[in-house]
């Protein structure tokens, strides 16, 4: 009966759809306000100008200028000497064999400054200190403007005062090009170090850059602000 029985016809398939056209994707939408996290957005405020002058940059611009026009007899107040930085540096010989010594002492030269200070590396290997390529072995920053001026007001009316058996700035710590240079041997004699938290204790230099032509002119402008140079 199976031989006799007819092959019935195969039903047609129904056709496939066809495959869906994909849809253009628009633009990306932008960040959702409030962020990821869902707070406010950050908004980068504008610096607002201040309007707070140092004290010694107003005693300079009223006072001194005129002063050393006339001493000098410059003809141009363009020619008249100016503090144009100071630099603050502290090296850290034990730095080499303990990293930790040299950030706390970079720590203690922010806070005197005002301003973060940078670690500085050795640039060369000298196996007979020890030393390697890359180590950290002292800190310095350097100060412009304003806050340069007040560092200068307090070294000269609060820090020099308090230095053990001080007797006055030497004269000819001048390089020749007008910059002036000190030593302090301990640096907790700056208000801002407190002395019962401080344990070692190491000196600092410190470079008052100016843009006088030769000493002469740059030890009349630091007189005028009062530095107590040694007679």
């Amino acid at each position: 009966m199976a031989d006799t029985q007819q092959e019935q016809p195969k039903k047609p398939k129904p056709p496939q759809d066809a495959p869906k056209a994909k849809q253009a994707k628009g633009p990306k939408e932008g960040p959702k306000e409030g962020g990821k996290d869902g707070g406010a957005p950050k908004v980068k405020k504008p610096r607002v100008a201040s309007d707070y002058k140092a004290r010694l940059r107003l005693e300079f611009e009223q006072t001194i200028r005129a002063e050393l026009t006339k001493q000098f007899n410059y003809k141009n107040r363009m020619q008249v000497p100016m503090i144009t930085k100071v630099v603050l540096n502290m090296g850290i010989g034990e730095g080499v064999a303990d990293r930790k010594k040299a950030e706390s002492a970079a720590a203690d030269l922010s806070m005197i400054a005002g301003q973060k200070a940078v670690i500085t590396k050795s640039r060369k290997s000298i196996a007979t200190y020890k030393l390697r390529d890359g180590q950290a072995i002292g800190c310095k920053v350097t100060l412009r403007k304003t806050r340069m001026y007040d560092f200068v007001d307090r070294l000269i009316n609060i820090v020099l005062p308090r230095v053990r058996d001080f007797r006055g700035l030497n004269p000819k710590s001048f390089d020749g090009r007008g910059n002036f240079s000190l030593g302090i041997k301990e640096y907790t004699v700056f208000p801002e170090i407190d002395f019962d938290k401080v344990t070692d204790t190491w000196g600092m230099d410190i470079t008052v850059c100016t843009n006088a032509r030769n000493d002469e002119e740059a030890r009349a402008l630091l007189t005028a602000f009062n530095f107590p140079f040694r007679q």
